[in-house]
């Protein structure tokens, strides 16, 4: 008998199988064309898609509450302290030079409107009363031409009222000026100081809610907690301390000028009314226009009706 080969019984084929190290080893290779690694070692995928950084671009719905939330706590210290103020509990700053010279301004805007009211008031009357001798003086001059028996009766009256009329027109005129004078000093020049005031006002409670927070910090106890917290109230303090001194620096500025200004203004309005006044009931017709044009006052056209306040309003 010839012997062969061994022949067991049948086994299946085994499958091509990579070790566990070559398949790590492959799947690493693949990923290292998709990351780049940079000097601090953090790895930042550049074929998947695009990489937001948190810490360059910020959240705006974040910046807003943050806005948000410092408003608030502005708001509440602020609030704390003007309710202490009027319960008489709370210390506040008060510049007593400063504060009395915007009591005064106060009091005089109040006095200063009034005159403007009555000069406007004086004005609507006046233009009627001039209106009503333009039309009496025509209606005069009508009855001389179609009255033959009291032709010149008539028409001295006729003459009289339309005098009157143009007079009352240049005084009118005046007045107009006045009141347009008084009014930017009023309602333009003093409101403006007016606002600042009130900045002012506004930044002096900060200064003080601050202030109050800072002391009631630095009487409490002193440790790894409190003193970030004293740290940051300090920072907090100077910087609106800063800011209320450089408002109550640009009040007093301001009605430094204001004083000047209004002294000044207020003269030459006052020679002007008082002039026109008196020349017009004096009946003094050139004196009347020297007047207006001592102030380089131009009037309208004669013959057109000059409109009232209420009307230019």
């Amino acid at each position: 008998m010839e012997a062969g080969a061994y022949q067991g019984s049948p086994e299946p084929p085994l499958p091509s199988v990579m070790s566990p190290s070559r398949v790590a080893a492959s799947r690493l290779a693949q990923q290292g064309s998709d990351l780049i690694v940079p000097a601090g070692g953090q790895r930042t995928q550049t074929k998947s898609g695009p990489v937001i950084l948190a810490d360059e671009i910020k959240n705006p719905a974040m910046e807003k509450l943050e806005l948000v939330r410092k408003w608030s706590l502005n708001t509440y210290k602020c609030t704390r302290q003007i309710i202490s103020e009027k319960l008489g509990r709370g210390s506040r700053t008060v510049d007593l030079e400063l504060e009395a010279q915007i009591d005064i301004l106060r009091d005089n805007k109040k006095k200063y409107e009034n005159i403007l009211r009555l000069a406007q008031t004086l004005s609507t009357q006046l233009f009627q009363m001039v209106h009503t001798q333009r039309q009496l003086g025509d209606a005069f001059a009508d009855l001389s031409l179609k009255s033959l028996e009291l032709h010149e009766e008539f028409g001295y009256n006729a003459d009289t009222q339309k005098l009157l009329a143009k007079n009352g027109e240049t005084l009118l005129g005046a007045i107009n000026f006045f009141i347009a004078s008084v009014n930017t000093l009023v309602n333009k020049t003093i409101e403006d100081t007016l606002m600042t005031v009130k900045q002012y006002e506004s930044a002096r409670i900060e200064y003080d809610a601050y202030r109050t927070d800072l002391e009631e910090l630095n009487l409490g106890p002193r440790d790894a907690n409190t003193l970030p917290k004293i740290e940051q109230s300090q920072h907090l303090f100077q910087a609106h301390k800063e800011k209320y001194d450089k408002m109550r620096s640009d009040v007093s500025i301001k009605l430094k000028f204001l004083e000047e200004n209004k002294v000044k203004v207020l003269h030459n309005q006052l020679v002007l009314f008082h002039n026109a006044i008196a020349a017009y009931f004096a009946g003094n017709q050139k004196q009347l226009e020297q007047t207006l044009k001592q102030f380089h006052i131009k009037l309208k056209t004669p013959g057109v009706d000059a409109p009232s306040w209420l009307e230019e309003q």
